[in-house]
C-alpha cells in the first residue's frame, strides 16, 4: 500500500506564503492522482487541489474555487514528492492539510474524499490576521 507523509506546515501571517509537500511512496501505479485536503475544526474535509500523473508529461490539475490562483499544485521528477504553493494566504485557510492518493483521478470537476485510498496524517496550517 501506499505510504504519504506531509510536511511544510507553520503559522504565517495573513498574506503570507507556505509550500506543503507530500511524499508518496510505495505506489506501484505508473500513473495515479494526487490531492491535497484541508479540515478545520468542526467542518467537513474540503478538496483543495489535485494533479493526475499519466503516462505522457502532461500533468493535469484541478483547484477548489477557494484557492484559484493563490495555490499551486505541483511534481517533482522522480513523482515521489507532490508540492503545494500557497500564497496570499488568508485566516481562512487555517486547517489540517492532508493528502491522499487514488489509482486515477475519477473527477476532473471536483475533489471528493471518497475517490482517495491512501491518506496522509497531515499538517497544520494555521494564518493570523
Amino acid at each position: 500500500p501506499a505510504h504519504l507523509v506531509e510536511s511544510g506546515g507553520g503559522s504565517v501571517q495573513d498574506g503570507g506564503s507556505l509550500k506543503l509537500s507530500c511524499d508518496v511512496s510505495g505506489y506501484t501505479y505508473s500513473e495515479y492522482c494526487v490531492a491535497w485536503f484541508r479540515q478545520a475544526p468542526h467542518n467537513e474535509r474540503e478538496g483543495v487541489a489535485q494533479i493526475y500523473f499519466g503516462r505522457t508529461t502532461t500533468h493535469y490539475t484541478l483547484y477548489a474555487d477557494s484557492v484559484k490562483g493563490r495555490f499551486t499544485i505541483s511534481q517533482d521528477n522522480t513523482k515521489s514528492t507532490v508540492y503545494l504553493q500557497m500564497n496570499s494566504l488568508k485566516p481562512e485557510d487555517t486547517s489540517l492539510y492532508y493528502c491522499a492518493a487514488a489509482p486515477w483521478c475519477y473527477s476532473d470537476s471536483s475533489i471528493l474524499t471518497r475517490d482517495f485510498d491512501y491518506w496522509g496524517r497531515g499538517t497544520q496550517v494555521t494564518v493570523s490576521s
